[in-house]
């Protein structure tokens, strides 16, 4: 079974979206920022009804509702970390995400406009 993540560090969290909005960020920062705002969402919404995937930094299984156990999941959400990062801390909106196709979202649960942001 794979480690459950953790949230980062406020004070690692703060220095590498500043290195971030700097345009200055390597894939260490992009690491830390997506498995923290993972780890966050997944205190936030325990369940086990939609996989959230971050790839290739991690995936987490989120929000209450039917269990799921193998093969895909019943909801999924796919995005890339600048978008994972951008609507976890309130600089992108769900509706504009996915509008624009940033974020591939299927299943029942796979809206996480009430979840969002998490700072």
């Amino acid at each position: 079974m794979p480690a459950r993540l953790k949230p980062a560090p406020a004070t690692e969290v703060a220095d590498a979206l500043t290195r971030l909005r700097a345009g200055e960020a390597e894939k260490p920062d992009l690491r830390l920022l997506v498995k923290h705002y993972l780890a966050v969402l997944e205190e936030r919404a325990p369940g086990r009804s939609v996989e959230v995937r971050v790839p290739p930094y991690a995936a987490v299984q989120v929000i209450p509702g039917v269990r799921h156990t193998r093969g895909t999941p019943p909801a999924v959400v796919e995005t890339d970390a600048l978008t994972w990062i951008d609507l976890a801390t309130g600089g992108l909106a769900w509706e504009d995400a996915d509008a624009a196709g940033r974020v591939r979202a299927s299943g029942e649960r796979a809206d996480l406009t009430s979840y969002l942001p998490l700072t």
